[in-house]
C-alpha cells in the first residue's frame, strides 16, 4: 500500500509543480488591463454597481492572486456627497481559472468604505437609482455572469440622514460579511459595528433579496445584541408605499432606562424602568407598530395584552394590559410628599419634563396592586397623557378593605403643576385610610370619604399651600384615640377644678362620625364636625393648616343624657401638630363652673391681674402640666378666697 501511495503522490507532485510553473509564467505574460476590465465587469454584474477608480491599481498573481483598486467611488454619485467611497477595494481571484487565463473573482473586500444614505421626505434616497440597477441585474434572465457570493467590509462607516424626521445617525467601525446571492435568492449579513458608544453584534437575512430590494414581500430575520439592548425579529417585510413588517418581535434589556437613553429617548421620572422584556406578534406599517399577544415584563411586573406605538413627529403609546400582581412603588419612590425624616412638606421642585415627551393611553387591570405601603385588591386603572396633561382614573379598586374610585389629573404650566383630584372611598377602614393618606393615626372605624380638591404649585409644599376644595368623611362604629371624653367629662362634672390628670389617654368611641371641611389656600375650615357616641358627644369648629400640618380647633363635649335635662358640657381646645396634638379643656369654662374660683375670677377686675390669676388656675386643669393636681389653696393669691379641694364642687 505504501508503494501505491508513493506511486499516486508522484503524479500529484508533478501536477502541483506544473501549476506552480504555469502560475509563474502567467504572472509574466498576464494582460493586466484585461484582468482589471474583467474584474470591474464582474463586480458590476454581481452588485449592479458601476465603480469609478480614481486611484492606483495593484495587480498580483503570485504568491497571492488579487486586484486592488484605490480610491473607488460609484459612477453617477454626487461628487459633494458620494453614496459610496472606498479607500481600497480588493478582488481576490480563483486560482485554477487564472491558470487558464480566465479571471473569476472568489470574494471582494472593501477597506474603510464610507456609505452615505440620504432619505428624502418622499421616501426616495440617493441610493434609489443604484438599487434599481441591482434589481435589474439580479432578476432571472438578466445578462450577467455571477461568480462570487461574499463581500467583506472592514472598518467601514455609514452615515444616515432622514430629512422628513430630522434624523441623523452614524454607524462606525463596521466589520461585516455579506453573503451575496450569486447562486441562491437569499441574502445574509453578519458582523459588528459601533453605535452611540456601544459595540453591537448584528445579523440580518432576507429569503428573497431581489423581492426585498424591489419592495415585494420577503422573509426577514434580524438580530441585534449590545450591552444596553437585545432585539430580534423573525417574519416578513415589504416596502411598497411604506415599510410593512409582520412577525415575532422580542426585546430584552437589563435597564430600560439606560436603553431609552442610548436610543435617544427621555426616560420618564427618576425611579424604576429597570429590567425589561417583551415578546409579541408585531405588525409594522410605516412609523406605527401594533403588538398583539403581548407578554411584557418590567421591574418584575408581568402583564399580557395588546399595545400600539406610533412616532409621527410625536411618540404615542396605547396599551390594554392585564396582570396578576403589580408593584408601582419604584415609579413613585422618588416622589415624596413629606421631607425625608421631617414633618414638613417636601419643598423639592417637580421635574415635569417627562409629561411633554410622549402621549399615553393605557388601560390596566390587576388582581393586586402595591403603591408604597398601600395594598390594593382587584383594580382597574386608566392613564391618559396628552399634550403635557396626565389624567389617571380608577374605575374601581379594592382598597382599605372597601372600594375606591375616582380620578387624578396633572397639567403642566411651565414648571408649575396644576393638580385636580376627585375620589370616593366607600366602606373603608378609616384607620388605614387616615394613616396612609393623611398621616393621622388616632382614628378607627369604617366609613366613606368624598374628596374634591384642586391645587397648583411647583413642589408638594406649593400644592398644599394653594389647596382648594372640599372633603366629607362619614364614619361609624369606631373611636378617636388620645382622649376618653366620657371619663373626663364625668370627672370634671363632679369637680371642675380637680385637675385634668393626663387628658391624652384612652379613646372616645363613636356610633356616628361626620366631618365636612372646606379648603381655601391650604386652610381647612370645619363646616360640620360632630361625633356621636354611646356616652358622649362632640362638636368642633375652627381650622387646620395643611402647609403647617397643625390644628387650631375648638369644640364642645357633652355627656349623653337619657332624660330631658341637658347633660354636662365641656368646651375644649385641640391645638398643635397633626401627629401629636394637644387636647385640653377650656380653662375659663372650668373656672366658671367652680363657685369659689368663679367668685375669685369675678373679683379680679383689671385685665392684667385677671390674666395672671387665670394662668395660675390653668395649672389646676392640666393646661400647663399633664399630670399635676395642685392644691388650690396653696397657690391662691393672698387674700383671695380658697376653694376647698376636699369638698365636691
Amino acid at each position: 500500500m505504501a508503494q501505491g501511495m508513493k506511486r499516486l503522490g508522484t503524479p500529484i507532485a508533478a501536477l502541483l509543480g506544473l501549476a506552480l510553473v504555469g502560475l509563474i509564467a502567467t504572472s509574466w505574460f498576464l494582460n493586466r488591463d484585461a484582468l482589471r476590465q474583467a474584474v470591474e465587469a464582474q463586480i458590476r454584474a454581481v452588485t449592479g454597481l458601476d465603480l469609478v477608480v480614481r486611484g492606483t491599481i495593484d495587480v498580483s498573481v503570485f504568491p497571492a492572486s488579487y486586484v486592488s483598486f484605490h480610491d473607488v467611488g460609484l459612477k453617477g454619485s454626487a461628487a459633494a456627497d458620494p453614496a459610496l467611497s472606498v479607500d481600497v477595494l480588493t478582488a481576490n481571484l480563483r486560482l485554477l481559472p487564472l491558470l487558464l487565463q480566465r479571471f473569476e473573482i472568489a470574494d471582494v473586500m472593501m477597506l474603510r468604505p464610507h456609505i452615505r444614505v440620504i432619505r428624502e421626505a418622499d421616501g426616495e434616497s440617493n441610493w434609489t437609482p443604484f438599487i434599481d440597477t441591482i434589481v435589474r441585474n439580479m432578476k432571472p434572465g438578466a445578462d450577467n455572469q455571477l461568480s462570487f457570493s461574499e463581500i467583506r467590509i472592514q472598518d467601514g462607516v455609514l452615515d444616515y440622514e432622514d430629512a422628513s424626521n430630522h434624523l441623523a445617525e452614524q454607524l462606525g467601525a463596521i466589520d461585516l460579511s455579506l453573503a451575496w446571492p450569486s447562486i441562491s435568492r437569499s441574502f445574509a449579513a453578519t458582523g459588528q459595528f459601533d453605535w452611540r458608544g456601544e459595540r453591537v453584534d448584528g445579523s440580518i437575512s432576507a429569503s428573497d433579496f431581489v423581492a426585498a430590494l424591489s419592495g415585494d414581500r420577503s422573509g426577514l430575520k434580524a438580530r441585534l445584541a449590545s450591552a444596553p439592548l437585545k432585539l430580534a425579529f423573525d417574519g416578513t417585510v415589504a416596502d411598497r408605499t411604506s415599510m410593512m413588517m409582520e412577525g415575532t418581535l422580542t426585546i430584552d434589556t437589563p435597564s430600560l432606562r439606560n436603553a431609552m437613553r442610548w436610543t435617544g429617548q427621555a426616560p420618564p421620572g427618576a425611579g424604576g424602568f429597570g429590567r425589561f422584556a417583551l415578546k409579541a406578534r408585531a405588525n409594522v406599517v410605516g412609523p406605527s407598530i401594533a403588538l398583539t399577544n403581548v407578554n411584557v415584563e418590567l421591574d418584575g411586573n408581568v402583564a399580557e395584552g395588546v399595545m400600539t406605538y406610533a412616532n409621527n413627529g410625536r411618540q404615542t403609546l396605547q396599551a390594554t394590559l392585564a396582570a396578576g400582581n403589580l408593584d408601582f412603588t419604584p415609579y413613585i419612590s422618588t416622589f415624596r410628599l413629606l421631607a425625608s425624616g421631617a414633618h414638613d412638606w417636601n419643598r423639592q421642585l417637580f421635574d415635569l419634563n417627562s409629561l411633554s415627551t410622549t402621549d399615553l393611553d393605557m388601560r390596566l387591570s390587576a388582581a393586586q396592586v402595591t403603591v408604597g405601603p398601600t395594598k390594593l385588591g382587584r383594580t382597574a386603572l386608566g392613564a391618559n397623557l396628552r399634550g403635557g396633561a396626565l389624567a389617571l382614573s380608577v374605575g374601581e379598586a379594592q382598597m382599605y378593605g372597601g372600594i375606591a374610585r375616582g380620578s387624578f389629573g396633572v397639567a403642566r404650566s411651565d414648571a408649575v403643576a396644576d393638580v385636580k383630584a376627585q375620589f370616593q372611598f366607600i366602606d373603608v377602614d378609616l384607620q388605614q385610610l387616615a394613616t396612609e393618606l393623611f398621616g393621622v393615626t388616632r382614628l378607627s372605624g369604617r366609613g366613606n370619604l368624598n374628596v374634591s380638591l384642586v391645587a397648583s404649585g411647583s413642589s408638594p409644599f406649593g400644592l398644599v399651600s394653594s389647596l382648594d376644595g372640599t372633603a366629607t368623611l362619614t364614619g361609624h362604629d369606631g373611636a378617636i384615640a388620645g382622649v376618653n371624653a366620657e371619663q373626663l367629662l364625668k370627672r370634671l362634672e363632679r369637680r371642675p377644678l380637680s385637675g385634668g390628670g393626663n387628658f391624652r389617654q384612652g379613646s372616645t368611641p363613636f356610633d356616628k362620625l361626620t366631618i365636612a371641611v372646606k379648603f381655601a389656600d391650604g386652610i381647612a375650615t370645619a363646616q360640620d364636625v360632630h361625633v356621636e357616641g354611646p356616652a358622649a358627644r362632640m362638636v368642633l369648629t375652627g381650622t387646620a393648616s395643611v402647609p403647617a400640618r397643625e390644628y387650631d380647633l375648638k369644640g364642645v363635649a357633652s355627656l349623653t343624657s337619657q332624660s330631658a335635662t341637658p347633660g354636662f358640657e365641656l368646651p375644649f381646645v385641640v391645638q398643635g401638630p397633626w401627629d401629636d396634638p394637644l387636647i385640653f379643656p377650656d380653662p375659663e369654662s372650668l373656672i366658671r363652673r367652680s363657685p369659689a374660683a368663679g367668685a375669685l375670677l369675678n373679683a379680679v377686675k383689671d385685665r392684667k391681674t385677671r390674666d395672671a390669676v387665670r394662668s395660675v388656675l390653668e395649672r389646676f386643669t392640666g393646661g400647663g402640666q399633664k399630670d399635676a393636681t395642685p392644691d388650690a389653696a396653696a397657690t391662691a393669691p393672698a387674700g383671695a378666697p380658697a376653694a376647698d379641694a376636699s369638698k365636691p364642687n
